[in-house]
C-alpha cells in the first residue's frame, strides 16, 4: 500500500467522532494482538508517558513538554490530534513526523492484526480511525526506542483510546464546554471524564481550573490517594505580553525566565502547566527554559502571511473563542480586523460567533471542505452583523481577503485552519519562487553576510535547505541525486571561494527553485 492508500482507508472508516466507541475493549484487544507495544517491546525499556487531557491548551502544552524533553537529550515520541494537513502530524519522533514508509509499515501491521481479530470474532468491527492510529503510534514509538512519550487524549479521558497506559504524570489542562454530546452537558461531568486519566500511585498536574472542575478533579485525586501539583504553585512575575509571544518569570523554589513563542495570554498558563510537569519530572531549569523557547504549534494564533497579516487560530469552542477575542482586544483594538469563520455543525456556533463577530469590521463566513461543515448561509441566518459576506469555499474566502488588505483572523475550525494553511503555503511559495527568479540576490546575500558574519556560501546553503524543506514529500523523496548534485555544487563553490563560483552555485539553485514552483 501507499501512504495515500492508507489515508483513504482510514477515512473510509467514518468520521472520528461518529466512530467513537465508548469502551476500551477493542483498542485493548488490538494492542494485545500487537504484543502490547505501549508496554515496550521485549529487550527494550518500557515506554514512559506524560499523559495530557483537558479541553483547551492540550496541544500547545504537549508541544512545550516535547520540546523541553528533547532539549534535555531524551528521545521523544509525541502523539496529538487532530492533524491540519497531513495525518502523519499526529505521530512525531524527536520532533519530526514519521516518514510515509514508517506510517505505511505501522498501518499494515495494525490492519493485519485487526483482520486476524475479526477472523476469529475477537473484535466486533474494524478499529476506528482513532483506534488504528493510536495503535500505530504506540507501535512506532516502541520500534523507535523512544525514552519518553507525550500522549494527548483525543476525546475526554476515561474512555479515550489513549487511556491504556500507566503514565509517569497525568496532566489536565483547563476544562470547559466542548463535545457535550459525548462528555455531558455540565462542567462537572466533563471534568469527571477528564479525571479518568488519573492513576493510582502516579502524580498529577492540574492547570488553573474553573472551581466546579477543580472540585471534581481534586475529589478523584483524593480517592486515588495521589499527589497533585497545581500550576498555580509557580508565581508569574514580570509578565510582558506581545503580539506573537510573551516573556515572564516563573517563581517557586527556583526562578525560571520564560520566553514563550506561542501567542496569546492563555499560553502563559499552558507554559506554566508545562513547567510544573517538567519540574516534577526532574528536568533541569535550563532545559525547561530552552525547550519552551523552541516550542512550535501550528494553527494556534499563527501568523502565516504579512501585508496584510493573516493569522490562523483553531478556536472551535467557546473557551477558545474567548481566548481569541481577548487577544484581538489586547493587540488590535486600534485597527480594524476581518474575521473569516467556518465551523462544524456540532459546535456551539452562536456562542462562538457572538463572541468573535462583533470584533470584526468585516466578517466572511465560509465552510471547510468537510461533510460535517455548516453551510455559510446557515451561519449568516443565526448571526446579525452589519458587514457580513459569504464564500462557498476557503479558497474563495482567501481571494476575497486579498482583494481588500486588512488584518485577518481565520478561525472556527481546525479543518478550516488546515485548509487555509495549505492554500496560503502554496501561494507564499509560488510568490517567493517568482521573486527569486526575477532578481539577483547576490548583493542582498553579501549585505546579510556582512551584517551577520555568516559566509555567503553558508547563506546559499541555508536557502537551498529552506527550499528543499518547502517542497512536498513527493518532491523531496523523488530524486535525492538532484539534491546531492546541489550539495556538491555548493561545496565546490566553498572550496573555490570566489564570487563567480558562489553565483554559479546560486544560478543552479535558482533552476531547482523554479522547477519546484512549476511542479507544485
Amino acid at each position: 500500500m501507499t501512504y495515500a492508500d492508507t489515508v483513504r482507508f482510514l477515512f473510509s472508516l467514518g468520521p472520528e467522532l461518529k466512530a467513537v466507541k465508548w469502551d476500551l475493549a477493542r483498542v485493548s484487544a488490538l494492542l494485545t494482538e500487537l504484543d502490547d507495544p505501549h508496554l515496550g517491546e521485549p529487550q527494550k525499556r518500557r515506554l514512559r508517558f506524560l499523559h495530557v487531557a483537558g479541553t483547551n491548551g492540550k496541544g500547545s502544552t504537549c508541544a512545550m513538554l516535547d520540546a523541553a524533553l528533547r532539549v534535555a537529550g531524551l528521545r521523544t515520541g509525541l502523539y496529538t490530534s487532530p492533524h491540519l494537513l497531513d495525518a502523519r502530524e499526529r505521530i512525531r519522533i524527536d520532533g519530526a513526523q514519521i516518514s510515509e514508509e514508517a506510517w505505511v509499515t505501522a498501518f499494515e501491521e495494525v490492519h493485519a492484526a485487526a483482520e486476524r481479530l475479526l477472523g476469529r470474532d475477537g473484535i466486533d468491527a474494524h478499529p476506528s480511525f482513532f483506534e488504528t492510529v493510536t495503535a500505530m503510534a504506540f507501535l512506532s514509538f516502541a520500534r523507535a526506542g523512544v525514552e519518553m512519550v507525550v500522549l494527548e487524549t483525543g476525546l475526554g479521558g476515561r474512555l479515550d483510546d489513549t487511556n491504556v497506559i500507566d503514565p509517569e504524570i497525568a496532566i489536565i489542562t483547563p476544562i470547559d464546554f466542548d463535545h457535550e454530546a459525548f462528555l455531558g452537558s455540565s462542567i462537572e461531568s466533563i471534568a469527571a471524564e477528564k479525571a479518568g486519566i488519573l492513576k493510582p500511585g502516579r502524580p498529577a498536574v492540574f492547570s488553573r481550573q474553573r472551581p466546579e472542575a477543580l472540585k471534581v478533579l481534586e475529589r478523584r485525586a483524593l480517592e486515588l490517594d495521589i499527589a497533585v501539583r497545581h500550576s498555580s504553585s509557580w508565581r508569574v512575575e514580570d509578565l510582558v505580553l506581545e503580539r506573537f509571544g510573551s516573556r515572564f518569570t516563573l517563581v517557586a523554589d527556583e526562578e525560571i525566565p520564560i520566553a514563550c513563542p506561542l501567542a496569546g495570554e492563555h499560553q502563559v498558563e499552558n507554559a506554566r502547566t508545562a513547567v510544573t510537569a517538567l519540574s516534577l519530572f526532574g528536568l533541569p531549569a535550563a532545559a525547561i527554559r530552552e525547550g519552551i523557547a523552541r516550542a512550535q504549534w501550528a494553527g494556534r494564533l499563527e501568523r502565516v502571511a504579512t501585508n496584510p497579516d493573516i493569522i490562523l487560530d483553531g478556536a472551535h469552542n467557546p473557551a477558545g473563542a474567548r481566548a481569541l477575542a481577548a487577544y484581538i482586544r489586547r493587540f488590535f483594538a486600534d485597527e480594524p480586523v476581518r474575521i473569516v469563520y467556518g465551523a462544524m455543525r456540532d459546535k456551539a456556533i452562536e456562542e462562538v460567533a457572538n463572541t468573535l463577530f462583533p470584533l470584526g469590521s468585516e466578517v466572511i463566513v465560509t465552510a471547510p471542505d468537510q461533510p460535517r461543515a455548516l453551510s455559510p448561509a446557515a451561519v449568516v441566518g443565526m448571526i446579525d452583523h452589519p458587514n457580513i459576506r459569504t464564500a462557498e469555499s476557503v479558497g474563495e474566502a482567501l481571494r476575497m481577503v486579498r482583494e481588500s488588505p486588512l488584518t485577518t483572523f481565520v478561525t472556527g475550525s481546525l479543518f478550516l485552519v488546515g485548509e487555509a494553511r495549505a492554500l496560503l503555503a502554496h501561494a507564499n511559495f509560488a510568490a517567493e519562487v517568482a521573486c527569486y527568479s526575477a532578481a539577483d540576490p547576490m548583493p542582498t546575500l553579501e549585505n546579510l553576510s556582512k551584517l551577520t558574519g555568516i559566509p555567503v556560501e553558508r547563506l546559499i546553503r541555508y536557502v537551498l535547505v529552506k527550499y528543499a524543506a518547502s517542497g512536498s514529500d513527493a518532491l523531496l523523496s523523488m530524486d535525492p541525486i538532484v539534491f546531492r548534485q546541489m550539495r556538491d555544487r555548493v561545496e565546490r563553490a566553498e572550496a573555490e571561494g570566489t564570487d563567480a563560483a558562489r553565483l554559479g552555485a546560486y544560478e543552479a539553485l535558482k533552476q531547482i527553485i523554479s522547477w519546484l514552483g512549476r511542479v507544485q
